[in-house]
């Protein structure tokens, strides 16, 4: 299986500022797709590698038996300077990208079968994330 490459192919500014993560989200906050729904309970920076951890956990359990949505991407790029450089010379280079997820935004997505199988994958998918979340079931 191939790992799915998260970087944006362009982005209008090469470097950002670091921004805030204060309030909650007001875009991203309903179940769209599937029938069951990973929602974050705090804000925090996920990075790409972080959720193509997740991905790969939910596709391992789901399979060919239901379908899988990625809601959020990162578009955010983080830089950082190597150690023991001195101060001044401009900001350091791009190192990863992360996603800015805030409070009470989808995460994942998906449909499977039962509900048991829906708590198994969340349980494993929680593990990866390096936030609180809650599984959330559609009516």
């Amino acid at each position: 299986m191939l790992s799915v490459d998260y970087n944006p192919k362009t982005t209008k500014f090469r470097k950002q500022h670091r921004g805030r993560m204060t309030g909650l989200s007001s875009r991203g906050t309903n179940i769209c797709f599937g029938k069951y729904a990973i929602k974050s309970l705090e804000s925090h920076w996920i990075t790409a590698k972080q959720i193509e951890a997740g991905r790969k956990v939910m596709a391992r359990y789901i399979k060919h038996n239901g379908k899988l949505w990625i809601r959020i991407f990162p578009d955010k790029p983080i830089t950082s300077r190597s150690t023991e450089v001195r101060m001044g010379s401009g900001k350091g280079s791009i190192k990863y990208w992360v996603s800015v997820v805030k409070t009470n935004k989808i995460i994942y997505e998906f449909n499977v079968l039962s509900g048991t199988l829906a708590q198994k994958i969340f349980k494993n998918v929680v593990c990866k994330l390096p936030i609180k979340t809650k599984l959330i079931i559609s009516e």
